[in-house]
């Protein structure tokens, strides 16, 4: 029920994903009347979703904490206990992100070791895309916090992107070790004892530069970066599809050899589209579906607000390969070390 689409578009994502595949089974968790409409408006007539009521909605605006208390059976609060009953494999929702993490948290609480949960967001970075963590579960994270969110995310990197021994980055101020307040001096320091492939401290300029494939930072830091580079990405298509219309205007009203005929004409406009589609679909977050919360005990994927069918589709996706590779049980093996560790949570 959450999101800024939802629930159409929310339904007919799921409706999508799971008509790909009928082995996946899905369970729509919300107002069960506004869902089956929309189930029925997406002319859906498999099987392999069922449909689990819940009185209440947390709505984008609600404060996490006091409206999981408030709303009990909320549809975030029912689907998260449907994954620590065991009735269902993973968590997808694309409403209130706070609330998503409390849920998770909460409720299917930490694996074993972990201190805090990051949100692992996949960035569009040309041709290979980067991995930031955390981007929003904790703005004032502890060292541990950030050297565990590396690991977990240098695992998600090269089990769900296919990165062979992924580049891990901290986003700081400068490049020196020296460089960046406490906090980054420190893990910095941290990073380099650890096992993943650090390669040091990253600004803000290398984060699309193709150098690291997982940045570290906090996540009111990651957050901030998440949003001004989406903003970013839309701002400059608007402008490039502008400049595009210019010069096909100039093009065929001007002096330069017109095409000859209508199909002339035709052909450079959907060349023009096709480069302008093209663009879109390589910066498009809708591509990689959601974020997961790395470190809780169970599956959980956060996706976009503004998550459209597509977007959804491919987070329930995401979040079938998690569940069949037993991603948790890598994240437990990989921070076995930090169970005799003597720093704060």
């Amino acid at each position: 029920m959450g999101g800024d689409r939802a629930p159409g578009e929310v339904v007919r994502g799921a409706a999508a994903a799971a008509a790909s595949d009928p082995n996946l089974h899905l369970f729509l968790v919300g107002q069960e009347d506004k869902v089956r409409r929309e189930l029925d408006a997406a002319s859906w007539s498999g099987s392999n979703i069922d449909v689990v009521h819940a009185d209440h909605v947390i709505s984008m605006s609600d404060r996490p904490v006091d409206a999981l208390r408030k709303k009990r059976g909320s549809s975030i609060e029912t689907a998260t206990m449907m994954v620590k009953q065991g009735e269902a494999g993973a968590f997808v929702s694309a409403g209130n992100t706070g609330a998503c993490v409390a849920a998770s948290t909460m409720f299917l609480g930490l694996l074993p070791n972990v201190r805090r949960a990051g949100i692992a967001v996949v960035m569009p970075a040309g041709d290979q895309p980067v991995v930031v963590i955390d981007a929003g579960a904790n703005v004032s994270p502890k060292v541990i916090n950030l050297i565990q969110y590396g690991i977990m995310a240098s695992h998600y990197c090269a089990e769900v992107l296919q990165v062979p021994e992924p580049k891990v980055g901290l986003l700081n101020v400068g490049e020196e070790g020296a460089k960046g307040n406490s906090l980054a001096k420190e893990a910095h320091t941290e990073f380099v004892a650890t096992k993943v492939n650090y390669i040091g401290n990253v600004e803000g300029g290398d984060v699309f530069s193709g150098g690291c494939d997982v940045v570290v930072c906090d996540g009111f830091v990651g957050n901030v970066l998440l949003k001004v580079s989406e903003g970013l990405a839309e701002h400059m298509m608007g402008i490039f599809r502008g400049v595009l219309e210019r010069f096909a205007g100039d093009f065929l009203g001007g002096d330069q050899q017109v095409p000859s005929s209508a199909a002339g004409t035709s052909d450079m406009q959907q060349r023009m589209s096709q480069v302008v589609g093209g663009l879109r679909q390589q910066f498009d977050y809708a591509e990689y579906g959601g974020a997961p919360l790395l470190g809780v005990n169970g599956v959980t994927i956060i996706a976009h607000g503004r998550s459209d069918s597509r977007a959804i589709a491919n987070a329930i996706l995401v979040a079938r390969k998690l569940v069949a590779a037993d991603f948790n049980q890598r994240i437990t093996d990989a921070l076995e070390p930090f169970a005799t560790t003597k720093n704060g949570a």
